[in-house]
C-alpha cells in the first residue's frame, strides 16, 4: 500500500491535478500554520477551545478548513486562535510570481509565509 505522499507524489504528475492542487496551496499553508502553532506550544485541540471559550469541533473545523460548511475564517478567529496557542498573528500580501495572472497564490516561498510569529 502506498504512503499519502507517495499517492501525491504520482498524481503530482498529472498536469491538471498538479494545477488544482496548487491553487489550494495556499489555503492548505494556513491550515498548517494553525496545527504547527498548536502542537508547538504543546496544546490539544480541547485546550485550545477552552481558551477561546468555543468548543473542541469548532477548533477542529477551524484545522481542517471548515469541513461541509466551508468558509475563511474572520481575522477575530485567527487573532483568537493565535492567542490562546500563544503565537502573534501576521499577515503579509506577497507579490505574485511573474507569469502568473489572477486565482491564488501558488508558491513554494508561500510556506515561508509566517502567519503566526512566536
Amino acid at each position: 500500500m502506498k504512503t499519502h505522499d507517495e499517492m501525491i507524489n504520482e498524481w503530482m504528475r498529472d498536469p491538471a491535478f498538479k494545477k488544482e492542487y496548487d491553487a489550494l496551496e495556499s489555503e492548505f499553508v494556513l491550515f498548517d500554520e494553525l496545527i504547527k502553532a498548536r502542537s508547538n506550544a504543546g496544546l490539544t485541540q480541547a485546550e485550545v477551545a477552552e481558551r477561546m471559550g468555543t468548543k473542541t469541533p469548532a477548533i477542529a473545523r477551524l484545522e481542517s478548513g471548515g469541513g461541509s460548511k466551508k468558509h475563511s475564517p474572520s481575522i477575530a478567529t485567527l487573532l483568537k486562535y493565535a492567542d490562546a496557542v500563544g503565537c502573534g498573528l501576521e499577515i503579509k500580501l506577497i507579490p505574485r510570481q511573474s507569469g502568473r495572472s489572477g486565482g491564488r497564490i501558488a508558491s513554494d516561498k508561500l510556506i515561508h509565509r509566517q502567519l503566526f510569529s512566536a
